[in-house]
C-alpha cells in the first residue's frame, strides 16, 4: 500500500469511530460470549466490523480481512486483523478506554497499525520501521525503570502458577488491571506507562497485534515471553520500554527470563 492508501484507510477508520461516537453509553448488549461482563458484544460491534470490512475492500481487493466479530471473510497472506470495537463494556458504560484497532499483516509479520481512540479523537498509528505516532505527531515509550513503573498485566489468575508470577510482579511495580487492551497500548507508546504484559491471557490476537507494534515503532521492546523474539500469534508477551524489559529478562532476579534455544 502506498501513503495515499494508508490517508484512505485512516479517513475510513476515522469515520467508523465518530458513528460510533453518537452511541457512546447508549447502546445495549445484544449477547455475550461468555459468561463475563466484559464479553458484550452489541450490534455496533457487527456494523462496524461489516463496515470497516466494506471500505477497506474499496481500498484495496487484494487484501483479505479477518475480524474479531465474523472471522475471517477474504483469506490472504496479506490481511486487515480487526477489532471493532476493543472494550465493549466500557462502550456501553459510556466509559472512557474503548478503541477500534487494526493491523495490517504481511506474510505473517506486523506491517502497519491504528489505534483510534474515537472519544477523544486520539489516532494511533504505526508502521514497520518507520516510527509510530499520536495524531501525527511523534510519540516514544518512557524511559523509567522498573521500580517507577506502571504496568498493565493480563493473564488466567485461576492457575496457579500465574498468580505466582503476578504476586512477583506485584512487589517490584505498580500492576493495573487489564481490560480493554488497545488504550494500554497506545499509552505505553506515549510514554504514559511503562507497558503491557500478557501470560496465558484471555485475549486473542486482534486484541494485540495492533498494539504490540505501535508498542515497537515508539521505541519499546516486543517480544513473547521466554524469548528474544516475536510472532505475533504467540499470546504470552512483553510489550514495555527497554529498561523494563531489561530488568525483566536478565539477571538472577529475572521474572521472565530469555531461555536458550534448543536445536
Amino acid at each position: 500500500m502506498n501513503n495515499s492508501d494508508f490517508t484512505l484507510v485512516l479517513d475510513v477508520v476515522y469515520e467508523a469511530g465518530q458513528r460510533l461516537k453518537k452511541y457512546f453509553g447508549n447502546i445495549e448488549a445484544k449477547s455475550y460470549k461468555t459468561s463475563f461482563a466484559a464479553d458484550a458484544v452489541t450490534r455496533l460491534d457487527e456494523e462496524t466490523e461489516r463496515f470497516l470490512e466494506e471500505e477497506l475492500k474499496k481500498i484495496d481487493p487484494s487484501i483479505g480481512f479477518t475480524g474479531e466479530e465474523f472471522g475471517t471473510i477474504r483469506k490472504s497472506d496479506r490481511f486487515w486483523l480487526v477489532d471493532p470495537i476493543d472494550g465493549t463494556g466500557l462502550f456501553i458504560r459510556g466509559i472512557w478506554g474503548c478503541t477500534i484497532m487494526l493491523a495490517l499483516v504481511e506474510n505473517d509479520e506486523l506491517i502497519f497499525s491504528i489505534i483510534y481512540d474515537f472519544i477523544l479523537n486520539n489516532m494511533y498509528t504505526a508502521e514497520k520501521q518507520e516510527g509510530a505516532s499520536l495524531n501525527g505527531l511523534s510519540i516514544h515509550v518512557s524511559n523509567r525503570h522498573l521500580k517507577d513503573a506502571f504496568i498493565y498485566v493480563e493473564s488466567d489468575l485461576q492457575k496457579e502458577r500465574n498468580r505466582s508470577i503476578y504476586s512477583q510482579l506485584d512487589k517490584v511495580c505498580v500492576v493495573l488491571a487489564s481490560y480493554p487492551a488497545g488504550i494500554h497500548f497506545a499509552l505505553t507508546a506515549e510514554g504514559k506507562i511503562e507497558g503491557r504484559i500478557g501470560f496465558d491471557p484471555y485475549g486473542k490476537n486482534y486484541d494485540f497485534a495492533p498494539g504490540q507494534l505501535l508498542v515497537k515503532e515508539a521505541g519499546g521492546v516486543v517480544a513473547n515471553i521466554g524469548t528474544a523474539t516475536f510472532d505475533y500469534k504467540n499470546l504470552n508477551f512483553l510489550a514495555v520500554n527497554k529498561e523494563v524489559y531489561e530488568t525483566l529478562t536478565v539477571g538472577k532476579d529475572a521474572i521472565f527470563p530469555i531461555f536458550p534455544r534448543t536445536k
